[in-house]
């Protein structure tokens, strides 16, 4: 059983948070402080560190980080916390990471191991698989941080992306109160491709999942055939935030799959960044792609996983940054066709 999929980023732009704001929190107000750091038990394997539960980590101020590798909201948190384990890890600062997975293939802990060294990530993490750890927190979004306090206390927590400053001032603050000398500045991380912050004010396209779960606003003629091999046509023109298959497909769960060569998506969009999750149905297989723009090369618009050309390869199972933009933001029809079959499409995200 998989965690309920009630992501941050797929909230945005759906009226339940504002762009910038946090989740409305339910609990009484009173919860934080009072509550005790729930234990850390169930992870199907550790990286970076043996394992660690609450005990272990009494008198250290703790940073729990849950996240999933394919959350673009969780990737921009990243250069954050990358900043604050190397500027606070010697005032005693310990970050945790919980890699509770969303889809299918984020189970696979060598898939999980990849990542980590991709992104260079060196504090701990907890492969939790089996959302025992997720649950024990009563967890809901990625990305979400619970700062702890070394009697073992959740001070603050944060859903989402942002508060950056606000979440460094309680480390800061935990940290002082544990005995420990930490300068006031706040940390100003390099960012760049995936974990560049988004363009809030360009962005009016939701995180949107092709899967039949909880596919939205599909466009092909005679809508979506669920566990079918189904041949599907795109309209000529898309409305903004509509998107649709062209080729041969089975649309499963989670994820549409191409059956036979040269099959295509389109998606009328607006915003800066455009990133799908990507996988090849057989991991040995690499499916070759191409983007364009309106019909064209991206010609400068491309992102970090296409050349200016529009070619990418999917070697991995991802997030793949395929669009960014420069200039003048508006809507357009986003195009990516697959030159092999054998891949899984599951995502939508844009920054």
């Amino acid at each position: 059983m998989s965690p309920s999929r009630r992501l941050v980023g797929r909230a945005l732009l759906s009226g339940l948070v504002s762009l910038a704001g946090p989740m409305r929190v339910t609990r009484a107000t009173n919860w934080l402080g009072e509550k005790k750091m729930p234990p850390l038990r169930g992870a199907v394997k550790w990286l970076n560190s043996k394992p660690l539960d609450a005990e272990d980590l009494r008198g250290t101020v703790v940073l729990v980080d849950f996240w999933t590798f394919t959350c673009i909201n969780w990737r921009r948190t990243l250069p954050y916390l990358r900043a604050w384990q190397a500027k606070y890890r010697q005032s005693g600062l310990v970050i945790v990471g919980i890699h509770t997975p969303e889809f299918r293939f984020e189970h696979d802990v060598p898939g999980v191991q990849r990542q980590v060294r991709a992104m260079k990530i060196d504090y701990p993490i907890a492969i939790d698989s089996n959302y025992r750890i997720w649950q024990a927190f009563d967890n809901q979004y990625w990305p979400a941080l619970y700062l702890i306090d070394a009697q073992g206390h959740i001070r603050h927590r944060r859903f989402g992306e942002g508060e950056y400053e606000r979440c460094e001032a309680v480390l800061q603050q935990l940290l002082r109160e544990g005995g420990h000398d930490v300068n006031a500045s706040h940390v100003t991380p390099d960012t760049d491709g995936a974990e560049l912050p988004a363009d809030l004010r360009n962005l009016r396209t939701p995180e949107t999942y092709v899967g039949y779960e909880q596919a939205q606003h599909f466009a092909s003629r005679g809508g979506q055939h669920s566990n079918a091999r189904r041949v599907y046509t795109a309209p000529a023109t898309l409305e903004l935030n509509e998107w649709a298959l062209v080729g041969d497909w089975t649309i499963q769960r989670e994820a549409a799959v191409l059956n036979v060569s040269g099959g295509r998506v389109a998606f009328q969009f607006h915003a800066r960044d455009l990133n799908l999750v990507l996988a090849p149905e057989i991991s040995s297989n690499a499916v070759r792609f191409r983007v364009f723009i309106n019909g064209k090369e991206p010609a400068g618009s491309q992102g970090v996983d296409v050349d200016e050309h529009g070619a990418g390869l999917v070697s991995e199972a991802r997030m793949y940054q395929l669009i960014r933009q420069h200039g003048t933001i508006a809507g357009r029809r986003f195009e990516i066709e697959f030159l092999d079959a054998g891949v899984g499409v599951y995502d939508f995200t844009f920054g």
